[in-house]
């Protein structure tokens, strides 16, 4: 795999931030044991892909949620593979980036504050996780939506992140929505997203 500037950049981003990752995310990552209520109150997946696992703060999660289950972690950092593999030893894990389907046949893709960092490439990681579940799974998404602020928004696109709320109108058109939902923080400096939705049967004819 020959990795593209935007994905080099990547890397040296999360080289220096896998130490302090977890020490630091807490405060603004919201959402994130929400949408896996959400999950739990749907199905109980037996094989999970997370995109863009990071440390593995979502992959423990996971694993105490379904703990028969066969989970999988994707990302692009080996630093913060490194400290997910520390955290949770009964995952596998996989460096690469995300541009087309791991294996396919997943009860459950999930994205957790990741794919608004896929610039480019959010939109062929929605397509990959469409083809990468079987019909009617489903793709679960917490992110980063929008912001009204300017400054704001280009501090985060500092950190490689995108709010443009970018992501809903592609998940709407892979998935059927069950959870598809918005919601302010730090009193609407900026919004983050929450969508569930089932892969839709094939169209033939």
């Amino acid at each position: 795999m020959i990795a593209t500037s935007p994905e080099v950049a990547l890397q040296g981003y999360y080289a220096l931030h896998s130490k302090i990752y977890d020490a630091t995310r807490w405060s603004f990552l919201f959402g994130r044991e929400r949408i896996l209520q959400h999950v739990a109150a749907i199905d109980h997946p037996k094989r999970i892909l997370e995109v863009g696992c990071g440390t593995g703060r979502n992959l423990q999660s996971l694993r105490r949620r379904f703990p028969s289950a066969e989970i999988i972690g994707v990302d692009l950092s080996s630093d913060m593979l490194q400290v997910a593999q520390q955290k949770v030893p009964t995952v596998k894990l996989l460096q690469q980036s995300y541009d087309k389907p791991v294996s396919g046949d997943f009860d459950l893709v999930l994205c957790s504050y990741a794919l608004t960092m896929f610039n480019p490439g959010w939109d062929t990681a929605i397509v990959a996780a469409a083809q990468d579940l079987h019909e009617g799974g489903l793709m679960s998404v917490v992110d980063f939506s929008h912001t009204q602020s300017g400054m704001f928004r280009r501090w985060m696109g500092v950190n490689h992140v995108r709010m443009e709320n970018h992501l809903w109108s592609l998940l709407r058109s892979e998935f059927t929505a069950l959870v598809d939902s918005r919601h302010a923080a730090y009193a609407g400096l900026w919004h983050y997203g929450m969508f569930i939705g089932r892969k839709k049967e094939a169209q033939f004819g």
